[in-house]
This record gives C-alpha cells, sequence and structure tokens, in this order.
C-alpha cells in the first residue's frame, strides 16, 4: 500500500482536524429537549446515582466508554516522541476501538514520565470510564503502572502494547505447535527482545503450558542470565544458569523463535539452524526480525509470523484489545484476569480451526485458506472475531466472580454484538478485495481534477483498478508530478490528441446518425471527455467509466446513454444509493433517473437493485414503498407499487420482496411481524424501491444533509456497460469507493 506523506497529513488536517468528534446520542432541538438534557432534568439521574453509584452504568455512557492513556514515551517504531505527538497515534487507537467493536474513546495524552504521577491520574478518572487502556508507556515503568492500578482500581486496566501481542502470538503459537504436531512443554524458545511486550509474551505462553527454563531472552546487552545483575525484576525471572554466548548459538536446535525486537536480527542460515519444523514469530514493525521471504527460502519446513498484513499469519493486536474490552465491558467487570486473557487466546485459536467463510474469503481477495501453516490466526477483518472472542471473556469475567452482571442469553448476545459491528458495513471492503482479486481498466474523464489524480493514485497502488486519465498530458502529467506521484501508474489519454479518433468518431455517427446526429456532430461531441469516455468503454479500451465530479448529472449520463444504450432484454436505467446508517445498509432504488415509472419499469428497478445487492454478499430483502400499506389506502399510485410487487413475484420468486407497504413497515421489524404476519419479509427490509423520482431523490438527500448516515452512490444500473456517476465534489475517498464498485461490476459485464 502507498501513499505520500501529504497524503498521510491531508487525512489528519482536512475538513474537521484529526481523526475524531463527540456526537450526541439524544435529541436537543427544543426547550423540551434541553430541560431533560439539562438542567433541571439532568438533577433525577444524578439523585438515582447518588442513591446507588452503579447506576452511573444506566444512565450514563461510562459502560461504553474507554480511555487510551499515553504519556508518548514507547510510540511504535517512533520511540519517545512525546504525549502531543504521540496524540495522532491514540486517536487512531480511538477509531480502532469504534470500528471494530463500537466502543467509545477518550484518549488522554499525559505530560509526565513520572510513574507516579501517571498512576494518580489515572486513578482519578475512575467515576468517567468503564475501562482504562494503556497504550505506548516505555518499560519498566508500564509494568509499575499497570500493576498499581489494576490493584487499586475497580474497572479493567489494560496494557495493550504488553497484552495485546501476547495474546494474539499465543493463540497463533499453540495453533502452530499443533500443525507440526509438538507440545509447547517440550519446545526450546528463543526470544529477541525483553521489553514489555515479550515479557508479557512469554509470561503467556508459560500460561499456555511452555516451561520457563526452556525459554532463553536476549536484551540489547545479550542473553538474560543468572550472573548479569543489571537486570530489573521484570527480566530476573527469565535469567537461567546456561549461558549462550550469542543468539546466533542459541538458535541452533530451537524450536521457536519469538521477534519482539528491531529488524534484520537473525539471518538464514541462523534459520536453517533450528530444529526440524520451527516457529519462527518475526514481529517487529513494519520490518521484522528476518524478512518472510528470507526465511520461507530457508527452510520449506518454516511457520512464519509477522506483524504485516501482507504475509500470511499477521499478528495484528487488532484482533486483541476493541473485544477484550468489549466482553468486559458488556458484563462490567472490575477487571481484565489472567483467566480472561487465557479465554481469548483460545477463543483465537479455536476461530483458525472453523471453515472460513465466503465473505471473510472475499474480504482477502478471494483468495482461499485453511487452518494450516500459512493460517494459524484469524484474519484480521474476521467479522466473527467480535462475537468470538467478546462472549469468551464475558464468560470468563463471569466465572471467576469479577463480573458485576451476568448474561444469560448468549444467542441474543451474540446479535447484538453483530448489530453493534453494524457487520453490513463490510460491504466497501468486500467490493474492494473482490476488485483486488481482477483489476479492471477505469477511466475518469475530469483526469485533470486533483482529486481524480490522488483517488487514482490509490486505486492504482492497492491494485483496485487499472486507472486511464482523460485530458491535457502535460497538465495532468505536471500535476502528478506536484503531488509526488509515479506517473508510470497512470494511463492519460487525450482525446484531442488520440491516434484512432476517427475510429471514433465514425462508429459514434454510425450509431447515432437516424438520431439527429451529422458527422460533424459526432466529431465535436468526441472531443467531449463523457463522450469519449463512454465510447472508450463501448470499444472495450475501457471496462467501466466514472464521471461526475464537476459536472451536472444529465452531462455523464446522456452520453452514457447514447454511447452504450440499455443492457440486452432491459427496458430502463436505474440509479442506486448506498446508505449507511447507525451500523446498518440500506439500498434506495431508484433515486436519480425514472421521473414516474410504470408498474413494470418498478418491478424492473427492484429486480436490477436485488441482483445488484447480491454483489456485496447481503442477501437483499426488498421492500416495494408506498404511502399504503397492504391495500389500506385504494389509490392509482398505491396499485401500482401492488402491481409491480406482484411482477417481481412472479418473474423472480428467488428474491424476498413484498409490498406495498410504508416506510416505517418495511424498516421497523416489529411493526411487519405484529401487524402484518402474513408478509414473506421477514426482519428489516435492506433494499427500498421508492415509487417516483421525487420520493426517493428526497429520501437519499435528506439522510445525506440532516443525518450521519454514509451515502454512497449513485450506482447505475441497466446500461449495458457499467457507468457510474459521481455526487458533485465528491470526496477521495467517495471516488476510490465507486472504482471499485465500478470493477466488480465490470467483471460481471464480462461474464
Amino acid at each position: 500500500m502507498s501513499f505520500s506523506k501529504e497524503d498521510a497529513l491531508k487525512y489528519h488536517s482536512e475538513g474537521r482536524k484529526g481523526k475524531i468528534e463527540v456526537i450526541a446520542t439524544k435529541p436537543c432541538y427544543t426547550s423540551r429537549d434541553l430541560s431533560l438534557a439539562y438542567s433541571p432534568g439532568v438533577a433525577e439521574p444524578c439523585l438515582e446515582i447518588a442513591k446507588n453509584e452503579d447506576d452511573v452504568y444506566l444512565y450514563t455512557a461510562k459502560g461504553n466508554l474507554v480511555a487510551v492513556v499515553s504519556n508518548g514515551t514507547a510510540v511504535l517504531g517512533l520511540g519517545d516522541i512525546g504525549p502531543a505527538a504521540g496524540k495522532p497515534v491514540m486517536e487512531g487507537k480511538g477509531v480502532l476501538f469504534k470500528r471494530f467493536a463500537d466502543i467509545d474513546v477518550f484518549d488522554i495524552e499525559l505530560n509526565t514520565k513520572d510513574p507516579k504521577e501517571i498512576i494518580r491520574a489515572v486513578q482519578l478518572l475512575e467515576p468517567t470510564f468503564g475501562g482504562i487502556n494503556l497504550e505506548d508507556i516505555k518499560a519498566p515503568e508500564c509494568f509499575e503502572i499497570e500493576e498499581e492500578l489494576k490493584r487499586t482500581m475497580n474497572i479493567p486496566v489494560f496494557h495493550d502494547d504488553q497484552h495485546g501481542t501476547a495474546i494474539i502470538s499465543c493463540a497463533a503459537l499453540m495453533n502452530a505447535a499443533e500443525v507440526i504436531g509438538k507440545k509447547l512443554s517440550d519446545m526450546r524458545m528463543v526470544v529477541s527482545g525483553a521489553g514489555a511486550s515479550a515479557i508479557s509474551c512469554c509470561n503467556l505462553y508459560i500460561s499456555a503450558g511452555f516451561k520457563r527454563e526452556n525459554i532463553f531472552m536476549f536484551d540489547s546487552k545479550g542473553l538474560i542470565h543468572k550472573d548479569r545483575n543489571d537486570l530489573n525484576k521484570y527480566k530476573i525471572p527469565f535469567a537461567g544458569e546456561h549461558k549462550y554466548a550469542s543468539l546466533k548459538e542459541a538458535m541452533k536446535g530451537a524450536d521457536v523463535f519469538v521477534g519482539l525486537s528491531k529488524p534484520d536480527v537473525i539471518d538464514a542460515n541462523m534459520v536453517k539452524s533450528m530444529a526440524k519444523d520451527p516457529i519462527v514469530f518475526a514481529m517487529a514493525n513494519p520490518d521484522p526480525e528476518i524478512k518472510y521471504e528470507i526465511a520461507k527460502a530457508a527452510r520449506e519446513d518454516v511457520i512464519m509470523a509477522t506483524g504485516r498484513s501482507d504475509y500470511p499469519n499477521q499478528v495484528n493486536n487488532v484482533l486483541g484489545f476493541p473485544f477484550i474490552f468489549r466482553g468486559a465491558l458488556d458484563v462490567r467487570a472490575k477487571a481484565i484476569n489472567e483467566e480472561m486473557k487465557m479465554a481469548a487466546v483460545k477463543a483465537l485459536a479455536n476461530l483458525a480451526k472453523e471453515k472460513v467463510p465466503e465473505v471473510v474469503l472475499n474480504a482477502y481477495g478471494g483468495a482461499e485458506f485453511s487452518f494450516g501453516r500459512e493460517y494459524i490466526i484469524p484474519k484480521p477483518f474476521d467479522p466473527r472475531v467480535l462475537w468470538n472472542l467478546a462472549p469468551a471473556i464475558a464468560k470468563a469475567a463471569m466465572d471467576t466472580g469479577v463480573a458485576r452482571i451476568q448474561i444469560t442469553d448468549w444467542k441474543a448476545y451474540e446479535e447484538e454484538l453483530k448489530e453493534r459491528l453494524g457487520y453490513s458495513e463490510h460491504v466497501i471492503r468486500v467490493m474492494v478485495r473482490k476488485a483486488q482479486k481482477n483489476p479492471k481498466k477505469i477511466v475518469y474523464p475530469e483526469g485533470d481534477e486533483e482529486k481524480i489524480i490522488r483517488a487514482a493514485n490509490s486505486v492504482a497502488n492497492d491494485k483496485i483498478a487499472i486507472p486511464i486519465l482523460l485530458g491535457n498530458k502535460e497538465i495532468i502529467k505536471n500535476k502528478i508530478i506536484d503531488l509526488g506521484y509515479d506517473e508510470n501508474l497512470f494511463q492519460i489519454v487525450d482525446p484531442n490528441n488520440f491516434d484512432r479518433i476517427s475510429e471514433y468518431v465514425d462508429d459514434f455517427y454510425a450509431l447515432r446518425q437516424r438520431k439527429g446526429i451529422t458527422k460533424r456532430d459526432a466529431k465535436e461531441l468526441m472531443s467531449q471527455r463523457n463522450y469519449f469516455g463512454s465510447m472508450m468503454v463501448r470499444k472495450g479500451d475501457a471496462d467501466s467509466l466514472i464521471g461526475g465530479l464537476t459536472t451536472n448529472y444529465p452531462n455523464t449520463i446522456r452520453p452514457a446513454l447514447q454511447v452504450l444504450g440499455i443492457k440486452k432484454n432491459g427496458n430502463i436505467v436505474s440509479g442506486l444509493y448506498i446508505v449507511i446508517i447507525r451500523r446498518k445498509v440500506y439500498f434506495f432504488a431508484d433515486t436519480t433517473v425514472n421521473i414516474n415509472p410504470t408498474a413494470e419499469e418498478l418491478a424492473e428497478i427492484a429486480i436490477s437493485a436485488a441482483d445488484t445487492v447480491k454483489e456485496f454478499d447481503i442477501e437483499p430483502k426488498v421492500a416495494m414503498l408506498s404511502f399504503s400499506n397492504f391495500g389500506s389506502s385504494k389509490h392509482p399510485e398505491s396499485d401500482k407499487v401492488a402491481k409491480a410487487t406482484s411482477i417481481v413475484k412472479e418473474r423472480r420468486p428467488d428474491i424476498i420482496c413484498d409490498g406495498e407497504m410504508q416506510a416505517d413497515t418495511a424498516v421497523v421489524s416489529s411493526i411487519i411481524e405484529k401487524e402484518f404476519p402474513f408478509s414473506n419479509l421477514k426482519g428489516n427490509a435492506n433494499v427500498l424501491v421508492f415509487p417516483n423520482l421525487s420520493a426517493g431523490n428526497i429520501a437519499y438527500k435528506l439522510f445525506e444533509r440532516l443525518t450521519s448516515a454514509t451515502v454512497i452512490g449513485p450506482i447505475l444500473m441497466g446500461l449495458s456497460k457499467p457507468v457510474h456517476v459521481l455526487q458533485k465534489g465528491a470526496s477521495v475517498d467517495d471516488i476510490i469507493k465507486m472504482t471499485a464498485i465500478a470493477v466488480v461490476e465490470a467483471k460481471q459485464s464480462h461474464k
């Protein structure tokens, strides 16, 4: 994955600064709202909490709020850069908590290196937070800080630098040992590194079955052994009688190497000297203790893990901390104890042995993987981690007596976790991974726009698509160079200096000569980039077109309709928007094209939408919307929707579809369950087909402007080849998302 320094700085500085914000979860628009939110209404929950302190979890956000606390003395890969410089990392940690486990975070950077000051500051925060995540605090101070906080506080305290890597790597180690048929108790381990993470890892490995006397730990001064007098109290337990003169000597015959130190501390010969079926966990980031390719070339039988996402068996802390805190918070645990950590280890290890579902395979480019040497630990973006790990943590907390509340219905808890995750929000990631499996050529008519160039650079580097930029070559090249990008990543085409322009003009003229277009008109229109780009798609010189960043909607769709036309056996083109709100995804159709479709056209829109939604690995549940519920209001408009529903059911009985129904009936499952149990639409609908363009267009624009919804689209359906129109002023991220969607649709078009 490639990006420039400017890209990274822009990401953090554009728009609202940083990566986080505080959002109110209750309305505050009227004087009544204000009275409830603050004075005098707020007094009521205050008084209840004063009577029973545990009610703070009932009336405030404490139960879902974690503090990420750091003094910036050991920031990953950057060292002691201080609390202010470490703040972007802590904000990022908050983003991961929210993204993977729906946990709210305040990051707190403390301007002190004194452990006692940090301890006191965190202790004073206990009334505010449901848990404390210590982050990037150097050893050995981090040990003292965590120990004292765990001893004195009644909420979970977890130093992720220590325990996160320990939990993930321990699960991987247990599975690696199982794959090669060895017992942990029989193996000898060499460890490079003796900081917070290394010591915590080894302590957890011992809990899992490793023998302490079989662990040989090296710090910057060499092997830790009993004759050294420079060891702190945390290293002393790993000081043995045996002395190895060097890491190289210790590696001979070793079963396991664990690296938590720095790049390139071991070489191919050292790996060759290890025992049969060696396990090498080179976890220094971003550059491991030995490169993956070198280790694999040295030994075919090696089981290798790193901290990197571009190799198998990634040891990534995001597999741990969000889900550990999720389970702990959900039972209001007083602490995160050793039993809870081991429960997390076992849950991760067991999940890796389960059959990998298609949704996960698609998220990783469609590559097949199953339990074995190249897959000993779940993938970081496997959504199943949440509903496997969090219940394991919660149960262990209950079993060990640190839980304040009990969970009895574990199936209901699993469903709650899936809802929290916003399982359906993986839709864009699914499309990105599918696109990466087989990138297609995407032409961008507005190729000289900076946003387009930035997006094209990303999709090229991430192998999502092969970008073609339309416009003046010199202007575009200069902008690419100014942005610091590699111009070789881009294909640039200038319609005014294209060697096959006469061929394009002739073909377009032949296509439109009986529809009012003269040869001169054809030549003039082919100089316009939207027409030229559409012809590239028609001729197979590009697979899809994405335009509309700076032009009005009709100026993009009209050329596409004239050049490409409607797909075979189709009658209309329609638009579909993806609307993601409160971790749920909906698809709105038609929102952009058909002003007042007939019943037959509505049915075609619904079928097209359902088939498109399937490409996102989501089962479509189609609601045909109206002001009427199943005949409650007889009118030609509601009758039209009812007729369209019947046509869909007749033509495509495989699609779950019902109507006509009101919007709240479609999205509030209790309404349809109680009032209309005869409906075949169970649960919430996710595809909403609007009766006319006014309704659909108004609905998606209100969601976009008045709510926190993410709105992506429109996806054009019904064209013979894929063309997509950006919203005017779309962001770089929007363009990348639409590109992934366009690539996947282009693949289907080829089929």
